[in-house]
């Protein structure tokens, strides 16, 4: 079950027909299997009662099975079963339509049941249907119970003195029992139920819009979010229209309802639409959550009322826009609507837009396309703040008029911002906004959030965000949350389940450096987001690297590999970067796990990973199994031909590794050859070479502008190799090689390549500096 948009029904008909055991004889099994997911779509559950609604119901129902049955007949090429159990049907439960939806409900029941114990949790796409399905049945019933108090207000108007049957005005409906027409009581009765039903189905609506804005909020992390408010639009203009039409016959029925009701159900009705008014105005798309000043942005304001309130010849409606301080916004929470534009915040350029509704998805909106935040006015901080934990917002307004006096002031607050000056205050800014997304209460105090949370929902955090930006599917595994653990925490001794049970703090998250680095956690984590995005995204995808584990976890991994053996993990020390780990045999036999050193977003923009990788023949195996062109092949860069210049002599760009600073003071360590056209490094990680001399080298008298020849020593990490096209044959230098040099040496200028190519001279040239580097080779 990973799909949240399949239906109960897609899981439950693969399941062992043993395990349910609610059909019966009028509703057996088969006739459950062609009604397939059909009857998910309809409010069986809620048709609890016996009254009159409720059969109205039940017996719309049985009808709308029948329908779908014999349509289910026709399309069949062996109707014959159908047939009869829609005949079956009719007879069972024509009578009491009321039978038929308990035995619906029962079943649906035991089936999510089944579900629920198997896979623990329902699809996300079944809690949605059903608070449709609710609010659905309650706006039937509301549409229904006026149609019982225009039948009323019918007799009444005759001056009819006898038993009133809803049914003989309308032989869709039926009554619990004969109402009496000139019964004020049961008139007064029906007027409060409506009224308060009208109430709770504005509380459910408004509950849903709240949902629907949090998970608004959420998207700003990466949670997947439906924003389509065609639907909730239509709630909120179904409601306004029973709202309209209960105040219609409130009017109409002044006189028998007495003035005290009256004045009280006027006031009722009132209050809910200022209500749905104001809640209908939200913002639609939000504007950024970390804004930069003197940088264009765009938002759009929807007002879910505007195509059914703003009526031919309409009258034009301007939004206004302005940026807010937390302080501000608590007052405008408070009720202050005024008291929020006190006191100049900032300016924003290009703020006003008309408020207008499309003549295609009758969606009435504000589209700001070029607004400009010119400039801010920073509020007080606490001491322990930065710039980039000031929060604020953009608060959108809109005064509209609805006839006879009827003004409402419109406003909408956007979520948190954090305003920026500067580019370097980005990643911290977006912390704030992330940690705000993430853990903001409901109906808070803006912008109070809590310093601590438990450190399981910091992870679905991190991994959403993991997931979105990197716009991949695969998201974080527990080994990953492990090591992610161990680091926010700074403790390698705790267990994963201990972990679960700890809270983390927004201090840990974003404040604190870690332990031997020079960035926090949040920084570095980021980091590799941006990374992994522009970078490593389908090696992510396709789970070639490893990602967030530990060294020690690396070796654990590799202790019993063979040689040749690589796994690909996320750099612990540097901000953006991937370290290839490998297991070498030594000279001895024994095996050792060697740490490349990370390739960056610069050793990437250079020379691919896939392409880094094939070029160090050291690295055979992906771990566990994988043979390396195998796993890499789809990523190779083939190179294009190019046409051929004989005045240039053309450059090839490789990858290799130097000799590892374990083996540097090996007595065994060979000597390196250089060759020309093109120059390899032969190491003691892919053979042995006897110590051959050939030639001497140079006399100390011969200086070179990289120092006397004599002293430079081979580096464990970095080669660079330059064959001459002028050269033939190989040239073995044996090499003095010098364990205590310490000086730092440096690649030579173009201008000492020049003096010696002009010399003849072959030139070798080593960097203290660790990890693989690109080797020139001339051809």
């Amino acid at each position: 079950m990973t799909s949240s948009k399949m239906a109960l029904w897609s899981v439950v008909c693969d399941m062992p027909p043993e395990l349910f055991n609610d059909y019966s004889e009028e509703f057996p099994r088969n006739l459950r299997c062609f009604l397939g997911d059909w009857l998910e779509k309809y409010p069986w559950e809620f048709i609890t009662g016996s009254d009159s609604f409720s059969a109205y119901m039940a017996d719309s129902l049985l009808s709308a099975m029948m329908e779908k049955l014999q349509e289910l007949a026709n399309k069949n090429c062996q109707p014959g079963l159908i047939l009869q159990l829609t005949a079956n049907l009719e007879n069972a439960y024509r009578r009491d339509p009321l039978q038929l939806a308990r035995t619906v409900k029962q079943i649906l029941d035991a089936e999510r049941v089944v579900v629920q114990n198997k896979y623990q949790c329902l699809p996300l796409s079944f809690h949605r249907q059903q608070e449709e399905l609710k609010f659905g049945f309650d706006l039937n019933k509301l549409q229904y119970k006026l149609q019982e108090i225009r039948a009323l207000y019918g007799n009444l108007e005759d001056g009819s003195r006898v038993s009133l049957q809803i049914n003989t005005v309308d032989p869709q409906f039926s009554t619990q029992g004969d109402l009496q027409a000139n019964s004020l009581q049961t008139l007064h009765t029906l007027f409060s139920e409506v009224a308060k039903e009208l109430e709770t189905a504005k509380t459910r609506l408004l509950k849903r819009l709240d949902i629907w804005k949090r998970q608004q909020q959420l998207a700003g992390n990466g949670t997947p979010f439906d924003e389509d408010l065609a639907p909730l639009q239509k709630r909120f203009e179904s409601l306004v229209d029973v709202c309209f039409k209960l105040r219609q016959q409130v009017v109409a029925l002044a006189a028998q309802l007495g003035a005290d009701l009256q004045s009280c159900l006027q006031e009722r009705l009132e209050n809910v639409f200022k209500s749905l008014v104001k809640s209908a105005f939200l913002v639609d798309k939000q504007p950024p959550q970390v804004l930069k000043t003197q940088t264009k942005f765009q938002a759009t304001i929807r007002f879910l009322l505007g195509s059914q309130l703003f009526k031919a010849p309409q009258t034009s409606f301007s939004v206004l826009a302005n940026i807010v301080t937390e302080k501000q916004a608590r007052e405008l929470a408070a009720g202050h609507p005024d008291a929020s534009l006190s006191e100049s915040t900032g300016e924003i350029v290009n703020n006003v837009s008309p408020l207008e509704t499309s003549a295609t998805s009758s969606a009435c909106c504000a589209v700001f396309k070029n607004m400009l935040l010119k400039k801010i006015k920073r509020s007080d901080r606490k001491s322990t703040e930065s710039v980039t934990e000031e929060k604020c917002a953009v608060l959108f307004s809109a005064k509209i008029n609805l006839g006879s006096n009827n003004t409402f002031l419109l406003q909408a607050l956007s979520l948190p911002i954090v305003v920026i000056v500067h580019g370097n205050q980005d990643n911290n800014a977006k912390a704030t906004i992330l940690w705000d997304n993430a853990f903001a209460a409901k109906d808070r105090i803006p912008f109070v959030i809590t310093e601590r949370v438990p450190w399981g929902n910091m992870c679905e955090t991190l991994n959403q965000k993991f997931m979105a930006e990197v716009q991949t599917t695969k998201g974080l595994l527990k080994e990953h949350y492990f090591f992610l653990a161990q680091k926010i925490f700074n403790d390698n001794n705790a267990s994963y389940e201990d972990f679960q049970s700890r809270c983390v703090t927004w201090s840990q998250f974003n404040k604190e450096i870690l332990p031997n680095r020079g960035f926090t956690f949040w920084q570095w984590f980021e980091g590799i987001l941006e990374f992994t995005k522009k970078y490593l995204k389908d090696y992510w995808s396709d789970r070639l690297i490893l990602g967030f584990v530990s060294k020690q976890y690396v070796s654990s991994c590799l202790s019993n590999a063979l040689p040749g053996t690589f796994l690909l993990r996320f750099s612990d020390s540097l901000i953006g970067g991937i370290s290839v780990a490998y297991v070498v045999r030594l000279q001895n036999g024994s095996c050792q796990v060697e740490n490349i050193q990370p390739f960056t977003a610069t050793d990437l923009a250079v020379r691919s990973l896939a392409d880094s990788v094939q070029d160090l023949q050291e690295l055979q195996i992906l771990f566990p199994n994988r043979l390396k062109r195998e796993a890499f092949q789809n990523y190779f860069n083939e190179e294009l031909p190019r046409k051929i210049n004989k005045e240039y002599v053309r450059t090839e760009f490789k990858r290799t590794i130097g000799i590892s600073p374990h083996m540097m003071l090996s007595p065994e360590l060979s000597n390196l050859s250089i060759s020309s056209p093109v120059s390899t490094l032969r190491s003691p990680m892919m053979q042995s070479l006897p110590l051959v001399p050939e030639r001497g080298w140079p006399s100390p008298g011969n200086t070179s502008p990289l120092g006397p020849v004599d002293s430079y020593f081979l580096s464990a990490e970095s080669v660079m190799d330059i064959g001459l096209s002028d050269i033939h044959g190989d040239m073995d230098f044996p090499m003095q090689l010098d364990p205590s040099a310490s000086e730092n040496l440096h690649p030579p200028s173009i201008c000492e390549l020049e003096q010696l190519i002009q010399q003849q001279q072959p030139l070798f040239h080593s960097s203290r500096n660790p990890g693989p580097t690109l080797t020139n080779l001339c051809s």
